[in-house]
């Protein structure tokens, strides 16, 4: 994974001025006031926009994500079990809805885990191209710092990312130990390492199987082969990372099937637990929003399992 570059500050945001649109958790700064890294002068206010004309359904997103920010949902009756959550958007967008409070009924309301969903910096001019993997980063250490007054586990924080944000998810599950920002206090003393990887749909490779829009957001125009390398996280497998999960459609013609593919075939080389689950239809970005009766409805179930590995039968 390539190193953090050093820092061109463009905006010291105070802390982020939530949308009221997106206040529907417990928000908290990802970084102490001032100290975004690379971030300079004044936050823009986070800018939300909604696609449904169906109330009942919204399909939101925010950009001009200046002073990143986590959005807590907590359950009743917690399991002890926080999962970081990367909702995805093409590295243009942080999605809202389908890929963050739409989880909250079955995984917080039913299932007791208590999400801290991303609001990640997305690629611009001027801005390091590892800003994202930084935000991962101190979202799970401060995940970890809080773990014990909300009454988690710090050593069984995993993540969860779909789309472009399983790209990030998958940087961090690669990257967790590359520097990608100075300490800022404590937390940053903690691991970042996720116990476990969960990556739905997401894009991996920045090649031939790329998703367009995402790698010129991210790597621009016309990357080098160096970048190219660099940002396809099939290249960046190590045998220490996390044991992960890869959930895909066969008939994704947004982010090819081969994405996952890819990533199954490098961790199997490389010796990482994993399991890689194809589903014949669902295409891309479907979220929690899936028919009922299909079989691609079952993944919260099958990654809600990956999630507690010690009630796995042995052979």
């Amino acid at each position: 994974m390539p190193a953090m570059a050093a820092e061109t500050p463009l905006r010291a945001p105070s802390g982020p001025a939530v949308p009221v649109a997106d206040a529907t958790g417990e928000p908290i700064p990802l970084w102490p006031a001032g100290q975004v890294p690379g971030e300079r002068g004044s936050a823009r206010t986070p800018h939300v926009v909604e696609r449904s004309a169906d109330p009942t359904r919204p399909e939101r997103y925010v950009d001009q994500v200046d002073a990143p920010w986590l959005v807590v949902h907590a359950p009743m009756h917690p399991n002890g079990k926080a999962l970081l959550v990367i909702p995805g958007g093409g590295y243009q967008r942080v999605v809202i809805d389908k890929e963050g409070t739409d989880l909250v009924p079955d995984w917080v309301d039913r299932a007791g885990y208590t999400l801290f969903v991303l609001r990640y910096r997305l690629p611009e001019a001027g801005r390091d191209r590892q800003a994202a993997l930084a935000d991962a980063q101190r979202a799970m250490r401060l995940i970890r710092a809080q773990a014990p007054r909300r009454g988690l586990q710090p050593d069984s924080v995993a993540v969860m990312g779909f789309s472009a944000g399983g790209h990030v998810a998958a940087r961090l599950a690669t990257g967790f130990d590359t520097p990608a920002y100075p300490a800022r206090d404590a937390a940053d003393r903690l691991s970042a390492r996720p116990a476990r990887a969960i990556l739905v749909y997401p894009v991996i490779d920045m090649g031939a199987q790329a998703h367009a829009g995402s790698r010129q957001r991210l790597l621009g125009a016309q990357p080098d082969a160096g970048l190219v390398t660099g940002y396809s996280m099939q290249q960046q497998v190590t045998r220490g990372m996390p044991p992960t999960l890869l959930l895909h459609a066969a008939d994704d013609t947004v982010v090819s099937v081969d994405n996952s593919l890819l990533m199954a075939q490098a961790l199997a080389a490389h010796g990482v637990e994993h399991e890689l689950h194809v589903f014949a239809h669902g295409g891309h970005g479907f979220g929690m929003r899936t028919p009922p009766g299909s079989t691609t409805a079952l993944w919260p179930a099958i990654a809600q399992r990956w999630l507690q590995p010690d009630q796995e039968q042995q052979p």
